[in-house]
């Protein structure tokens, strides 16, 4: 950033001195056995709201104003959490969404896959026994863009699903031309959740062909008739030969990253593949098993070993004793440790839980294949019943999901990507549960690198943004959310002591909200909304950044200085935000508000990004719903917008897209709740965005302002306001001074408020000027003392 416009960013950051942090009084943990549902809590007011984040609840993230001035909030809990809740005295309404709701989202995806190979295996089938042609065209379309012609083609191969080999399209140069004569042209396989689709591509023409052949590796070829693509609808921004909709079915971690991967790989000229420096835990836990039934006689086994290391081949026998007075003795077959219970004189069992827990911590044979411990910090006095356990690590994603730690990737898209150009950051899923983000990131992915060839505003971001795309930001707990919690939010790392909820039950109550962990305004600073329960749905975590997954965005942003604009991708609730996120209670002291002008940016360029969301199909993202975080929503201490803000002067952005994580993939209703008709609206907003920071970049223009005068209600006053062209902040002195970056800052009149008004007496003379968010300086003034073209008028009560 330019000298100025630093000084108009950056905000000390001090930590708040505020109350110690500690723990919720009782920390709600989740019965892996349990199912959580989405449902509806009503609070009387914003203190209410404040009192119910800080029980650490899983909460989503919508708050909706009632009539009679209470407020409705939707979290995610089991029945436990329910029961504890109603404990605490809130009202828990309506069941929103369901385990079966995801299930059926599930089960459309599978089945969509399953018809999709189905569909593959025929047409093969068919092709094997030289029915027909191995190359069936879907589409051949000739356009024209900026009055340059482009031939776009998209056809079917039979050996497309194993085979990543290129199609042949040869072009003729018109009616009763030869084939051939008009050029030739390669299409790609488009590959979707591991499923081939058809291959694709568009290449510029001289002439507009009238015929072409797609000829396939083995020979075999189709020849027809192209014909001419129109714009589907008039006010189709981008124009008709804007190419969009590449996204199908929901995407696993695993499928994201091969998706960007696939689309580097066919645009190694503009892309490339980034693996950010900071590996996850991974899709891995080590395998557990909890013996007993009474909380003093429970005992808790863990692997050493990971589960898919050999932890899941450990069985665990505890043996009743055969006789009376037999000692309680341990030993090790192979995987299996076989416990012999103690008895007493009259044949009984009597050894206890610690006794067990001491006996097998204490054989080496058997501590080398687990530790034991008794139940969430019992003294395990209660005499343990005879039982047998396999252990497991409880993971059900087939073995295609790596196990090991993973590697976070990211795209990053740019014609110069070598830190010289302005930068953007979009990214998603650091909530495990939020499928249709991850869907926004890899639209937009394909509309940069798939229009830029053909159309120029998307060859004009590409040439001069240095654009970095992470569709996914926690793919463990993005695989874990897939294929075994629908409802993780959190990453997979376990920090829970084994005293506490470390054992197998709670299994679904670990991990850390990675948008708690960041450093900035964070739990640690005092700032609320976020836990320091390792069971919290909003747990922030051992440390600052202790995570993985909160490093990565924090090395991206160190790293690459040039970013200034970032847009986090959350889902749900339809909200469109930025900062302050994060205040202190009692008094909610919010972190530092933006500056006017630095307000004024975030609403203008938040006008332009709603209004493209709101083309797709009409979607309003409200004004209630928009604005800083901690004005919409509640407070949210250690999220990554905060820290991109007032760390690195970065334009933060929050979209919360749709109104569920895991809506049906298609509606039958066009205005209903659909992941794809979601990631098209929102990768509208996300590609505005980077027009947003185009225009920035370029923005040359330099801001005009004027001071607008009236009598004041006190005799002998003025109200004095000021008006600029654009977002821009003014500094002005009353004095006769001249003014610099140290004079005051005219400023709003209060949160979501007009400006303010100055009243000053008749007579006095002001002088001011403006700097925008580019920092373009109103008349090239010099605002370090040795300019003298500043604007100045003297006020009076006529104006």
């Amino acid at each position: 950033m330019t000298a100025c416009s630093a000084a108009l960013v950056l905000t000390s950051l001090a930590p708040v001195q505020a109350a110690t942090t500690t723990a919720p009084a009782t920390d709600l943990v989740r019965d892996a056995d349990e199912p959580a549902t989405v449902v509806e809590l009503v609070v009387a007011d914003t203190a209410e709201l404040d009192r119910l984040v800080s029980t650490g609840v899983d909460l989503d993230h919508g708050v909706h104003a009632n009539e009679n001035g209470s407020l409705t909030v939707r979290a995610v809990v089991t029945s436990s959490e329910r029961a504890a809740l109603q404990a605490k005295g809130f009202r828990v309404g309506a069941t929103v969404q369901s385990p079966a709701d995801t299930q059926a989202v599930i089960a459309e995806r599978d089945a969509a896959i399953a018809a999709a190979v189905a569909a593959n295996d025929t047409f093969a089938a068919a092709a094997a026994a030289e029915s027909v042609s191995d190359v069936k065209v879907i589409r051949a379309d000739y356009y024209e863009s900026f009055g340059v012609g482009y031939l776009s083609v998209e056809a079917k191969w039979a050996q497309g699903q194993s085979s990543s080999a290129q199609l042949v399209v040869e072009r003729d140069s018109g009616p009763g031309t030869a084939l051939g004569s008009g050029g030739s042209q390669n299409i790609s396989r488009f590959v979707d959740a591991g499923v081939y689709l058809y291959h694709r591509g568009a290449a510029q023409v001289g002439q507009r062909p009238d015929s072409i052949r797609v000829v396939s590796p083995t020979g075999d070829s189709t020849v027809v008739k192209v014909t001419d693509w129109l714009p589907v609808d008039g006010e189709d921004a981008w124009g008709g030969a804007y190419e969009r909709d590449f996204i199908t079915s929901y995407l696993t971690p695993t499928e994201l990253y091969q998706r960007i991967q696939a689309l580097a790989a066919e645009f190694p000229a503009i892309s490339e593949i980034v693996e950010l420096p900071h590996q996850t835990n991974g899709y891995r836990r080590h395998a557990q098993a909890v013996l007993g039934a009474a909380n003093a006689s429970r005992i808790g086994i863990d692997s050493r070993a990971w589960g898919h290391q050999g932890g899941n081949d450990i069985r665990v026998e505890l043996v009743a004793p055969t006789g009376p007075n037999a000692p309680l003795a341990v030993a090790v077959t192979g995987s299996t440790i076989t416990v012999s219970l103690a008895s007493n004189a009259s044949g009984g069992v009597s050894s206890t839980a610690a006794q067990v827990v001491q006996a097998i911590n204490a054989s080496p044979p058997a501590s080398a294949l687990v530790q034991a411990y008794t139940y969430r910090g019992s003294v395990g006095n209660g005499v343990v019943a005879p039982a047998t356990a396999t252990l497991t690590d409880g993971l059900s994603a087939p073995s295609s999901v790596s196990r090991d730690p993973q590697t976070v990737y990211a795209i990053r898209i740019g014609k110069v990507r070598d830190g010289s150009k302005t930068g953007v950051l979009a990214y998603a899923q650091e909530h495990a549960r939020e499928w249709v983000p991850p869907l926004v990131s890899i639209e937009t992915a394909e509309r940069l690198l798939r229009n830029y060839a053909h159309d120029g505003r998307t060859k004009q971001l590409v040439n001069n943004l240095d654009i970095w795309i992470v569709p996914s930001v926690n793919p463990d707990g993005g695989h874990y959310s897939f294929y075994d919690f629908e409802s993780q939010r959190k990453n997979m790392t376990n920090h829970c002591p084994l005293d506490g909820n470390a054992d197998f039950l709670a299994r679904n109550s670990w991990g850390v909200d990675n948008n708690r962990n960041y450093d900035t305004y964070s739990l640690f600073d005092g700032y609320n909304g976020a836990s320091a329960s390792c069971t919290s749905g909003t747990y922030a975590g051992p440390a600052e950044l202790s995570e993985p997954e909160s490093a990565n965005i924090d090395w991206i942003a160190s790293a690459n200085r040039n970013i200034k604009f970032s847009m986090n991708l959350h889902s749900s609730g339809n909200y469109f935000m930025w900062s302050p996120g994060a205040y202190i209670t009692p008094g909610r002291i919010s972190a530092p508000r933006p500056t006017l002008e630095q307000e004024s940016f975030f609403w203008g360029a938040s006008s332009r990004i709603l209004s493209e969301i709101k083309r797709h199909r009409g979607l309003s993202v409200t004004p209630a719903r928009t604005g800083p975080i901690s004005d919409v929503l509640y407070s949210a201490a250690g999220n990554s917008g905060d820290m991109l803000w007032y760390k690195y002067g970065i334009y933060a952005w929050n979209f919360e897209v749709g109104s569920q994580f895991q809506p049906p993939f298609e509606s039958a209703n066009p205005n209903g709740a659909s992941a794809h008709a979601e990631s098209q609206e929102f990768a509208n907003g996300l590609v505005e965005l980077m027009r947003v920071a185009y225009d920035f970049d370029k923005d040359k223009q330099r801001p005009s302002s004027t001071v607008g005068a009236k009598a004041s209600s006190t005799a002998g006053m003025v109200d004095v306001t000021f008006d600029v062209s654009e977002s821009a902040a003014v500094f002005y002195t009353l004095d006769g001074s001249k003014p610099t970056y140290s004079s005051t800052m005219y400023a709003a009149g209060g949160i979501r408020e007009p400006d303010e008004v100055l009243t000053v007496p008749a007579g006095t003379t002001v002088h001011w000027f403006s700097v925008d968010s580019a920092g373009n300086v109103e008349k090239n003034y010099r605002p370090d003392g040795s300019g003298n073209n500043f604007n100045a008028k003297t006020v009076s009560t006529s104006g």
